[in-house]
């Protein structure tokens, strides 16, 4: 009896343990996001929900239900908006959500107004840019909410960013792969010709370069401002790099295969964020 007690309590030890292990493990990191300073943010698909990074450790910052149809299920993408906010789209709920403070439930912005939200940016004055896959456009989101309205139409957009001039830079599976959104509404083709494999996201440098993720070649593109394109940083520890944003002169990198995010200095040096416990 002494014996199957002790035995049932190495077994309830190995499986809290295994527990708490895997609550500290991404499963599929699509996107990411951060401020200059204090933590990067993660969306994770499979969590699904999104993460907080700080000090080499990863945190739920919230965690979504398994049902289908409820808030971040199907967790997309995630920004930080000037006040420290987290934004995120979702493709279940066909929304995009704002967290008033860490801790707190996602308020939806949209009633539901978007398709498939692949990336959102938040503009100088707080209002959304969003991505939308499935119906081929980009749509903006008022500040505080609202019907969302046609900002440009775009074919198979995914990731975006806005420079310092307030052009929006997109990502598209078709073969103009990298464009540019004038706040006019003018659309011009950056790439064309189809350099790139599998393109993502995308961010703009303050000397006007542009760096594209490309998770089929593990590689990190530099484009500059006509268009001219050469490969950056690639292979290991890259295996699908995918989503991109910037925190000061660094560069994130959301690897879902990896399962974890990289910061790439301008030297090139990689740095895994998720430092291996010792």
């Amino acid at each position: 009896m002494l014996f199957f007690l002790r035995s049932a309590a190495v077994v309830l030890l190995f499986l809290c343990t295994t527990h708490v292990s895997r609550a500290a493990e991404m499963l599929y990191p699509l996107s990411v996001a951060a401020s200059d300073k204090g933590p990067v943010y993660v969306a994770d698909r499979k969590l699904p929900g999104i993460w907080s990074v700080e000090n080499g450790k990863a945190t739920s910052f919230f965690t979504g239900s398994q049902v289908f149809r409820t808030p971040l299920n199907a967790v997309r993408c995630v920004t930080v908006d000037s006040q420290g906010r987290v934004i995120a789209g979702d493709s279940s709920t066909r929304e995009v959500y704002r967290f008033e403070k860490a801790g707190a439930e996602p308020t939806p912005l949209t009633n539901g107004g978007i398709g498939i939200p692949m990336d959102v940016v938040v503009t100088k004055n707080g209002d959304l840019l969003v991505s939308d896959l499935e119906l081929h456009q980009i749509w903006k989101v008022p500040a505080a909410g609202g019907e969302p309205t046609l900002y440009a139409k775009v074919s198979a957009p995914r990731g975006l960013a806005l420079d310092q001039a307030d052009h929006l830079w997109v990502v598209s599976g078709t073969a103009d792969q990298l464009l540019k959104v004038a706040p006019d509404g003018k659309i011009t083709v950056v790439v064309k010709d189809r350099p790139f494999n599998f393109p993502h996201d995308v961010v703009v440098l303050d000397d006007g370069t542009a760096v594209v993720s490309d998770g089929y070649e593990k590689a990190l593109w530099k484009v500059t401002p006509d268009g001219k394109t050469e490969k950056w940083v690639s292979g290991e520890p890259f295996k699908n790099p995918v989503g991109i944003a910037r925190q000061g002169q660094n560069i994130l990198v959301s690897d879902p295969h990896a399962k974890t995010v990289f910061s790439v200095d301008p030297e090139k040096k990689i740095t895994d964020l998720l430092k291996p416990e010792k």
